[in-house]
């Protein structure tokens, strides 16, 4: 492998590593963000603190506790946000970076030569963009709201949505 080829893979993994290794960091744990609409029309939004036996605790975007009753409550939503930006953007680097390795590891064994080629080049970016074109689709679907009716239910089904629900509580298993 020549020099260039060598430095090329090693920035590769450098802005790869750097890039992708947000999720590493300690950060403080969030609570799910909640969009819950009441009985009455109201709408309050928020940071779900934790899950109370009877109520739900929610920061708001001023920073202010709002705790909201279980019986006041219709639904429940969970919104999400979009991973299609960082899985599209990751996918790509991945694929691209995938095809650039796969070939220098071929040209290598065939004996072809060792300057890289502009159909190498080509099918790198394209293997990446298929691969990053994958990574927005799955980011897209994982990112989709997800909603919970209470209005209606019995206690016990109000009750294993609650638990559930309390796992995407900044307190988890408040007592």
């Amino acid at each position: 492998m020549n020099e260039k080829r060598k430095k090329l893979i090693s920035v590769f993994l450098v802005f790869s590593l750097v890039a992708l290794s947000g999720s590493l960091m300690g950060k403080e744990r969030k609570g799910a963000q909640l969009a819950i609409q009441k009985i009455d029309g109201q709408e309050v939004n928020g940071e779900l603190i934790t899950v109370k036996p009877d109520s739900l605790l929610l920061l708001d975007s001023e920073g202010v506790d709002v705790s909201v009753d279980i019986v006041d409550v219709k639904a429940i939503k969970i919104v999400k946000r979009s991973k299609a930006y960082s899985l599209g953007l990751a996918a790509f680097f991945a694929g691209g970076g995938g095809a650039a390795v796969a070939h220098s590891l071929l040209r290598k064994k065939s004996a072809l030569g060792t300057e890289p080629s502009a159909d190498f080049m080509g099918a790198a970016i394209s293997v990446g963009a298929i691969c990053g074109a994958a990574g927005i689709i799955i980011g897209m679907a994982l990112g989709i709201d997800k909603t919970i009716k209470i209005e209606g239910k019995s206690d016990v089904e109000i009750d294993a949505a609650l638990k559930k629900l309390s796992k995407k509580a900044r307190i988890p298993n408040y007592q």
